[in-house]
């Protein structure tokens, strides 16, 4: 790196903190600022990471003239007026995934970064990995043939106090948006790989989903359909323990994948699974040198040092048709939130929904 890149965090959640201790450990990064709606909060978090400046309100970090680059990690209705403002101060962004509530929103950020000439990145930290890197490498070189089925998974239980802001309509809770779109984001990335790298959109979105008292799905499932016939089969819950898993099924054999999102980092091994027809299982390993989110902070570093505005872990065009996939699956199971756009219904699978 020719020179530390200065962070300011948007933000003083578990995310954020994690982001903050990541930062920590990096070469490449310096965290600058802080900023809460909450001035006491701020300046708690400021302490403990020894921070320089503690903003009161999150206009304070954007107007910061020490700070390059803006973590957003607020609630997800806030993605968009802040990702946006803080493009059109000048500043680079990562902003905390989904991106936005939905494609609109998500629209408006990417056409912000692009205006103003600034890095722009949703934050999935697993897609910086080497572990991903190792995943494209064997099916962009046949290792399991023509790539046909995706069975991908994410969820656990967060319990069930009102309180919780994944159960709260009005910050956009529920699974599809909190975790699905990691399974909907690998699954995006495989179809890419497997189409020779041409950006992949989902022909068909089929949902099914719980929704709670508040209004915000508990648990929910889809199969999405690629123009190729790639079929992806999802699962994510923020009230069952599902737990994490990939499955990629090709012509040729199969890839498991134990800890597709954060690997290493709960105890496991970085591990790929490879079974060749005909030939035994293969456990490959890889290195664990640092952890997912220093290797995102590294990764982000790199971007912004090439000028890859639209960074090749995670382009703009596929946080859009990531998130086109995210706002028909919630479609399908009859999810909207407040004043959001009404989706268009471009295949003709009906969804399905059970109140609880």
């Amino acid at each position: 790196m020719s020179r530390t890149i200065r962070w300011g965090i948007m933000g003083t959640g578990k995310i954020a903190r994690i982001l903050a201790d990541a930062l920590t450990a990096s070469r490449s990064g310096e965290l600058v600022a802080v900023a809460s709606r909450d001035h006491e909060r701020a300046q708690a978090f400021a302490r403990e990471f020894d921070v320089g400046r503690a903003h009161g309100d999150y206009a304070g970090l954007v107007d910061d003239p020490e700070v390059d680059l803006v973590y957003v990690a607020t609630h997800h209705p806030e993605h968009r007026a802040w990702a946006v403002r803080v493009a059109e101060a000048g500043r680079h962004v990562l902003c905390e995934k989904p991106l936005a509530v939905h494609t609109a929103d998500a629209e408006r950020i990417v056409a912000a970064a692009q205006r103003n000439g600034v890095f722009l990145m949703e934050a999935f930290a697993y897609r910086c990995h080497p572990q991903t890197e190792r995943l494209v490498d064997l099916l962009r070189n046949g290792a399991i043939g023509e790539v046909r089925m995706i069975d991908v998974g994410f969820g656990y239980n967060a319990g069930s106090r009102p309180t919780n802001y994944l159960l709260d309509r009005a910050l956009a809770g529920g699974s599809i948006l909190d975790v699905g779109c990691y399974t909907t984001s690998m699954s995006h990335l495989i179809a890419r790989v497997a189409g020779d790298g041409e950006l992949a959109e989902a022909t068909q979105v089929a949902g099914g989903g719980m929704i709670g008292p508040s209004g915000v799905d508990h648990w929910a499932a889809a199969t999405v359909t690629f123009g190729s016939g790639l079929l992806a089969r999802i699962a994510t819950s923020v009230q069952i323990e599902l737990g994490s898993w990939l499955r990629i099924d090709g012509s040729a054999g199969r890839i498991t994948v134990p800890s597709p999102w954060l690997p290493g980092r709960m105890g496991d091994r970085s591990t790929i699974r490879l079974e060749r027809r005909g030939a035994s299982p293969t456990e490959i390993e890889i290195p664990l040198v640092q952890d997912v989110f220093v290797t995102e902070v590294e990764a982000v570093a790199g971007f912004v040092e090439r000028r890859e505005l639209s960074p090749p872990a995670m382009p703009w065009e596929e946080s859009l048709a990531n998130m086109r996939t995210l706002d028909r699956w919630r479609s399908s199971i009859g999810l909207r939130y407040e004043d959001e756009p009404e989706v268009a219904r471009t295949d003709p699978a009906a969804g399905t929904r059970t109140v609880i």
